[in-house]
């Protein structure tokens, strides 16, 4: 497990790709976008590797008060081995360092393979919550 490296790119977005996350390759995840993001202090931005191949990612933030975990993904082919625990694990023990005592993360309905790991990894779901946004553009 490491910090993400500009390098990375590639292998996110394939790994994001493979695992069916979302993406807005015109907003968010540009790459001028997520390289600025890894950058800022409220941010860790971790890939798990094996062998030189891009196994995992997980992004943490944080608004001082809540921490947020996004993007957590596996390939399939890497998937059952603890990976995702470690990851999450790391995100949870920086903003534990931080003083941040909330961590949360959204999970698309049609993501029925999250909602096991965050179960499994002690998360409780909050079905009585609802997601606004608002965007400047769909691409964001």
């Amino acid at each position: 497990m490491r910090k993400y490296r500009d390098e990375d790119f590639p292998a996110v977005i394939a790994l994001w790709t493979e695992t069916g996350l979302p993406l807005k390759p015109r907003g968010r995840d540009r790459r001028d976008k997520m390289e600025t993001q890894a950058g800022e202090p409220n941010v860790l931005f971790l890939v798990a590797e094996e062998n030189g191949t891009l196994t995992g990612t997980v992004v943490g933030t944080h608004d001082s008060r809540k921490g947020w975990i996004n993007r957590l993904a596996v390939s399939p082919a890497h998937r059952n081995r603890g990976i995702a625990g470690r990851l999450v694990e790391e995100v949870e023990r920086w903003l534990a360092q931080l003083g941040i005592e909330i961590i949360a993360c959204l999970i698309e309905e049609e993501n029925p393979i999250s909602m096991q790991v965050f179960e499994k990894l002690g998360y409780k779901r909050h079905s009585d919550i609802i997601y606004f946004t608002k965007r400047k553009s769909e691409e964001t």
